[in-house]
């Protein structure tokens, strides 16, 4: 076996166990508070959140193992990311275990068809995230600047600096709807709060470290909204 297949295997071999218990731990955190496993909304969820991560995270092991490891990082180097990122953490859990609460309790209705368009907004936002991927292999999970990177202007990065951001905006903006809660929305502000402060601080650092990107703002106003922000 070569040198490079065995570090692709190695890659598989540690996406499978992040992929995992990944899974394991989201359904727990769904199916437990719901108090059942007759929770059409999150079956749905789970499947139009993992099936694309599943496809997209073989492809890059076969055709950009360097782009998939980047995405593997966990452990950021900025300060301010390191308190961001845990907020986010928080952020996600108690949106998630609320919707299941929301579940078993009865607090909020959502109708069938919310649930399906939200559902197509969380599609929409993962397609924006691939594109991404597919135009930025710098895309990294954590913020870095790496040896040889440059500014990318094509793509989605025309119309706006920040697309990976707006495809998490989509994507869990709409994810209290997908699993049938309305009250799991309250804590939308939280996201958007944490976002500016993450793309801020993104800014000062690629700002400072990465060549050309001072001049890439100057020509690409806005950052995942255009004409909003």
């Amino acid at each position: 076996m070569s040198v490079d297949q065995h570090s692709r295997n190695d890659l598989a071999r540690r996406v499978a166990g992040h992929f995992l218990a990944a899974i394991l731990l989201f359904a727990a955190m769904l199916f437990i508070p719901a108090g059942t496993v007759f929770y059409w909304e999150a079956w749905i969820y789970l499947a139009i959140l993992f099936i694309p991560m599943f496809l997209v995270s073989a492809h890059l092991i076969r055709n950009d193992p360097e782009l998939l490891e980047r995405r593997l990082r966990m452990k950021e180097k900025e300060p301010e990311q390191k308190l961001i990122i845990k907020l986010a953490y928080l952020y996600f859990v108690v949106l998630v275990l609320l919707a299941g609460f929301d579940q078993r309790y009865g607090w909020s209705s959502v109708s069938s068809a919310t649930v399906f368009v939200a559902d197509l907004v969380v599609v929409s936002g993962y397609i924006l995230f691939v594109m991404v991927l597919k135009e930025n292999r710098y895309a990294s999970r954590i913020i870095e600047v790496v040896p040889e990177q440059r500014v990318i202007m094509t793509g989605p990065y025309a119309l706006i600096r920040h697309p990976m951001y707006l495809a998490v905006l989509l994507m869990y903006t709409f994810t209290p709807l997908a699993l049938g809660s309305v009250w799991a929305m309250i804590l939308t502000p939280v996201l958007l709060i944490l976002l500016v402060a993450r793309i801020r601080n993104e800014e000062r650092v690629l700002s400072r470290d990465l060549p050309g990107y001072r001049d890439y703002c100057q020509k690409v106003k806005y950052r995942i909204i255009p004409g909003i922000w």
